[in-house]
């Protein structure tokens, strides 16, 4: 009489390779999964499909989470800056402003993003 628990092994190991390429193959990790390398290369190459007047919340979709944020209220207006991490300064552990690229929103409308961004934000008269 043969025993039947090799082709149930085989089975089980035949079945979990299976599972393993449909992981592979299918799975893609949000921005906020990834590493800050991977994370790093993926905003900025999202980065070249921005579009000015792009809404805030399309623009998280396409980027994830913030690594920062600010917000204020300029001639009635709403200003929010989001930061998102594209280059390495330094090995310290942590991600900080100069390595993010600031995107300006004006009433949750992209209205700007890149070096100068942030002096924008910041030079804009608060008011009410």
């Amino acid at each position: 009489m043969k025993s039947k628990v090799p082709v149930i092994i085989g089975s089980i190991f035949a079945a979990y390779l299976a599972f393993v390429a449909v992981v592979v193959l299918v799975y893609e990790p949000t921005p906020d999964d990834m590493d800050w390398e991977d994370r790093q290369s993926y905003n900025n190459a999202k980065l070249t499909e921005l579009s000015l007047g792009q809404p805030i919340a399309e623009v998280e979709l396409l980027l994830g989470k913030a690594d920062f944020s600010e917000a204020k209220t300029s001639s009635n207006q709403t200003l929010q800056v989001l930061f998102y991490r594209t280059h390495h300064n330094k090995s310290d552990g942590e991600t900080t402003r100069d390595e993010c690229t600031p995107l300006l929103f004006k009433d949750d409308k992209l209205v700007a993003w890149g070096q100068d961004t942030y002096q924008q934000y910041l030079s804009a008269n608060i008011g009410g």
